[in-house]
């Protein structure tokens, strides 16, 4: 497991790649038209993550002072797809900087599929 280590005269403090997974799944769905994180596909649908298993949408690659996120994700269906990956990359990247002092230097957006919620049997599906 990846983790950033800063040393200082008190000593050590280590945040693991886990932890910054997590922060940026977070940050993430606090985006509305985020339905949530994409586990991977599952007898050809996307698998749709909620909040427990957060860190399994996110791919992290942390250095020393910088770290690259990879977010798959699931939309509601509606939303303006470029709009909300936007919001999602402003959040994610104030969100990992600010909790760890990491530089984030790319947040990239994957868009797995598409939620469609049915109003009338409150059914929800995923595609993608």
């Amino acid at each position: 497991m990846l983790e950033q280590t800063e040393r200082y005269e008190s000593g050590t403090i280590r945040i693991a790649s886990e932890v910054v997974k997590i922060i940026a799944g977070l940050a993430a769905t606090e985006i509305k038209g985020v339905a949530g994180m994409s586990g991977g596909m599952v007898e050809g649908f996307t698998e749709l993550l909620k909040k427990k298993s957060l860190a399994k949408g996110v791919k992290v690659e942390v250095g020393e002072k910088q770290c690259v996120i990879d977010l798959f994700i699931v939309t509601e269906y509606g939303v303006k797809i470029p709009e909300i990956a936007c919001q999602v990359q402003e959040n994610v990247k104030r969100a990992v900087e600010s909790m760890t002092g990491l530089e984030v230097i790319e947040v990239n957006v994957h868009i797995q599929g598409v939620e469609i919620r049915n109003e009338e049997t409150h059914e929800t599906r995923v595609l993608g």
